[in-house]
């Protein structure tokens, strides 16, 4: 994770507009840098104008966290989004003191990955009751969520349990490519065992819904192949093209979906980044994200696609081995926050 980039100064003024949604925001674990860039992030006046920030966390370990960052903040505690007032220079926070004050920064903690589980399960909470309009996630830690006895492969799956969902896709945005993701936290072996064109199929109506969603009314999608160049018409692999990408492509374009491929992925990403695609669908998981951390982590956002409400997160990790010196990066948390705001409906509006 980078270091360059330091919160704004708290600003002053008036309550946010009533009419932007309320987004939870989850502190993620607070044993990294999530208390960090959510304090850094809630600073901005940007974020301020397009949405209404509610934190699901620990108000104590956010006060610390603004002050290893060196800022003048108001953290407080409430019980609801009635009671939170959005003013600039407050956190208004949904305190669930899960938090021993001397928790270690940068330590696998089971406390604190069994409070990133409930900060999550709150948030969802809220969301289904339609008390928020979106959900913004700062990172977790798996090996801490785990140690705390949940045994999820990360954020998406657990969101997915909470809401009551069987399918959602795990989509990456930066400023230069969009990937959403057949498959994500399984082996390589399994990945491919798993493709079928219906998931295919199902993973790019998805991807293209949320597209139109964000503005795109014809968005133009690349579908990776699962083999090097495409399969080199049977030279690599057994086949798998044409046996689990190729049927979802013909389905989708037979309804109108401009999805192309399979295409070979090294060039796929290629061509995105140049902007021949406004999506890229990978098979698997590093086929995906080698290229967006490659092409955009600072500013990459991660967007599960399939919920009742959007959700989105920063592209890094805890960070363990810079959390609590202050020195984050805030960009990727407040893209995020501005995607959660762009991306969720209006009170109301739901």
């Amino acid at each position: 994770m980078s270091t360059t980039t330091s919160p704004a100064s708290p600003a002053t003024g008036n309550p946010a507009d009533p009419g932007t949604p309320v987004i939870a925001v989850t502190m993620g674990d607070g044993a990294g840098v999530g208390p960090e860039v959510t304090v850094g992030a809630l600073l901005d006046t940007s974020v301020r104008a397009e949405c209404r920030p509610l934190v699901v966390g620990d108000a104590a370990r956010l006060r610390q966290a603004a002050r290893i960052l060196g800022v003048d903040v108001d953290v407080v505690a409430v019980d609801s989004v009635a009671e939170a007032a959005f003013t600039p220079g407050r956190i208004d926070v949904v305190d669930l003191a899960l938090l021993p004050a001397d928790l270690p920064w940068g330590e696998v903690s089971p406390v604190a990955g069994d409070a990133a589980y409930h900060y999550v399960r709150v948030a969802c909470e809220l969301a289904m009751s339609g008390a928020v309009q979106g959900i913004c996630t700062a990172p977790l830690n798996k090996a801490a969520l785990h140690a705390g006895g949940h045994v999820f492969p990360g954020h998406t799956e657990l969101l997915a349990h909470f809401m009551d969902v069987e399918e959602v896709s795990m989509m990456l945005s930066t400023p230069r490519v969009k990937v959403i993701h057949v498959t994500t936290h399984v082996g390589l072996l399994d990945a491919i065992e798993r493709i079928e064109p219906g998931l295919v199929e199902r993973t790019v109506r998805r991807g293209h819904a949320a597209m139109v969603r964000s503005g795109i009314e014809e968005p133009r999608i690349g579908v990776c192949a699962i083999n090097p160049h495409a399969g080199e018409n049977g030279l690599f692999g057994r086949g798998e093209e044409a046996e689990k990408i190729t049927p979802a492509i013909e389905v989708l374009q037979a309804d109108g979906i401009d999805a192309r491929g399979p295409l070979p992925a090294d060039t796929a990403f290629f061509l995105a980044g140049r902007g021949d695609y406004d999506l890229i669908v990978a098979m698997y998981h590093d086929q995906g994200h080698g290229p967006v951390k490659v092409l955009g982590i600072e500013a990459g956002v991660n967007i599960t696609v399939g919920l009742p409400v959007i959700r989105t997160s920063v592209d890094h990790g805890t960070a363990f081995d810079i959390a609590g010196t202050g020195r984050v990066d805030v960009r990727s948390m407040v893209e995020a926050l501005h995607q959660a705001a762009q991306l969720s409906p209006r009170p109301g509006a739901a």
